[in-house]
């Protein structure tokens, strides 16, 4: 490596400016920024020195290189912190200081440039692979994670960095924990859902890693079929913890609410979440999720929707969105549809429809925002031709989603509506309907 010129070691080094990690949208790169920082920064976290590594780099890629700069010394000094060894170096800094190489090459810094790149030529001759063929597990790991994070199409490729990271370094249990987290949401999405053997899997990984409030709660989740009286008992044990715990979306609080909500009762989702709040007033991803719960309480109403509780779901998701910038699409749809369930606010969901609908959007969120607001026509507007033409356009997009799955369906009972007007429209267009990506 040190007979190559400098631009070719920048190339062979792994980090984030050297992985495969596509061309995301910037409203993609906020909302990973928004996701990284919901996070949380207090020590204990075993994945702090990758999320300021991966901050790093998604604050390079937005342009705020000062800022960039600033999270990739950050993630050295995490890393000093977390791995807890003898000497301040080791082999996961390499990805680190791979980020700080290429950063200063950007930045036209060569001399501190080629600094970075000795101090990675030195890292990897202190510490070799274990396996001659394979990259260092660290790197694996840390590869893994960032692609789990970054790239919603890229997550078999995570799972198989993690297993070799774990092959060659199988200690590290939160790397075990990772692992077993990203192949139950890979499964759940499937037709199939979790089998057995999967939730054996997360059980076994639960016992290795009970520190994981995140995992236990995942794990309660997807096991809810239990007594309901089970669950209760289970969720306010992990409400108890993950309340005494500083504040993160790592803490399984937003995945806890959902169990709430869909086995206990929405009205003790928003105490849990109340208390959170009187305790942290000022923490964004609380609000975030209050907001989450207050929309699941108006929904579930069967009679007519309690107007206090709608002005107050109403300003709790002005704050949210400003809080989140306008990059937070279901946060924006549930304030149009409280909007419409308010007295005389017509108007304003209207206007919040029409101003994503032009927004210039990734497909995927455009497909959500069809789907939605095909359901805002037909619920609110009783338009159901116009709604009809937005589950098309929903549909059309090829991507695989639970929004295209829902427009899909929807579609598919108006084909068979014999009474309705657009009903061999519709089967026409179901029939030529082209398969999702993956």
């Amino acid at each position: 490596m040190s007979q190559t010129s400098p631009e070719s070691k920048l190339e062979a080094l792994q980090c984030h400016f050297t992985w495969d990690l596509g061309k995301p949208s910037r409203s993609n790169l906020c909302r990973l920024r928004y996701q990284l920082e919901d996070i949380g920064t207090e020590e204990g976290n075993s994945w702090l020195g990758h999320i300021y590594n991966l901050r790093g780099y998604v604050q390079y890629k937005l342009g705020f290189t000062k800022d960039a700069q600033n999270l990739f010394n950050k993630a050295a000094e995490a890393f000093c912190q977390t791995r807890r060894a003898d000497s301040d170096e080791g082999p996961w800094l390499v990805v680190n200081y791979g980020n700080l190489a290429w950063l200063h090459h950007h930045l036209g810094e060569q001399a501190e440039s080629q600094a970075y790149l000795s101090k990675v030529d030195a890292l990897m001759n202190k510490y070799p692979s274990p396996s001659q063929d394979e990259l260092h597990p660290e790197i694996y790991a840390e590869k893994a994670w960032t692609l789990m994070k970054f790239s919603a199409d890229q997550k078999q490729l995570a799972a198989d960095y993690f297993q070799r990271a774990i092959r060659m370094q199988p200690d590290m249990v939160e790397w075990k924990t990772s692992h077993v987290l990203l192949l139950a949401k890979a499964a759940v999405k499937t037709k199939t859902g979790l089998d057995a053997d999967m939730l054996e899997r997360m059980r076994i990984a639960k016992e290795e890693d009970p520190e994981n409030l995140y995992l236990a709660v995942y794990y309660l989740q997807q096991n809810a079929t239990m007594e309901k009286e089970r669950v209760k008992v289970e969720a306010r044990e992990l409400t108890e913890k993950i309340l005494r715990n500083p504040v993160s979306s790592y803490s399984g609080l937003r995945v806890l609410l959902g169990v709430y909500i869909k086995y206990v009762s929405v009205d003790e989702a928003i105490r849990v979440v109340e208390e959170a709040l009187r305790h942290h007033p000022d923490v964004r991803f609380l609000k975030s999720c209050a907001a989450f719960c207050y929309v699941s309480k108006i929904d579930q109403e069967d009679g007519p929707t309690d107007q206090s509780l709608i002005i107050k779901a109403i300003s709790l998701h002005e704050e949210v969105v400003s809080l989140y910038r306008q990059t937070y699409l279901l946060r924006n749809i549930d304030l149009a549809n409280l909007y419409a369930k308010s007295n005389h606010s017509l108007d304003k969901a209207e206007q919040i429809y029409q101003e994503l609908l032009w927004r210039d959007l990734d497909p995927a969120d455009k497909q959500l925002v069809y789907n939605r607001f095909a359901h805002y026509l037909y619920s609110v507007q009783d338009k159901s031709c116009e709604s009809v033409e937005y589950h098309k356009k929903a549909a059309e997009i090829p991507i695989q989603s639970f929004y295209r799955q829902n427009s899909i369906t929807n579609l598919e009972k108006i084909r068979d509506k014999k009474w309705h007007q657009m009903r061999r429209e519709v089967e026409e267009f179901l029939r030529n309907l082209p398969e999702p990506e993956m």
